[in-house]
């Protein structure tokens, strides 16, 4: 759905509230269709995000799994290998 929200579980070190919150604000802003909500739409906006990060933060806490944890680093510089080879 959105290229911009990227796994969160399993990374070591695990992901943080600022990335939580970011990941909710793109799913939030997709949905609606806003980057920015108009001010009477402001108070539902910021409440779905805040409401979409606790559902978020729940599930991250209670998802298990037997794989070890991922490196940040690495993932990253996986990502822009698959970046240079698909935009040159």
């Amino acid at each position: 759905m959105c290229r911009n929200i990227k796994t969160l579980f399993n990374f070591e070190p695990p992901a943080t509230e600022d990335e939580i919150h970011a990941s909710a604000l793109q799913f939030v802003r997709k949905l609606s269709g806003f980057n920015k909500p108009s001010q009477s739409n402001e108070a539902a906006f910021n409440l779905a995000v805040a409401e979409v990060s606790a559902a978020a933060r729940k599930l991250l806490i209670s998802l298990q799994t037997t794989a070890p944890a991922r490196d940040r680093e690495v993932e990253a510089e996986k990502a822009r290998e698959r970046s240079r080879l698909r935009f040159g």
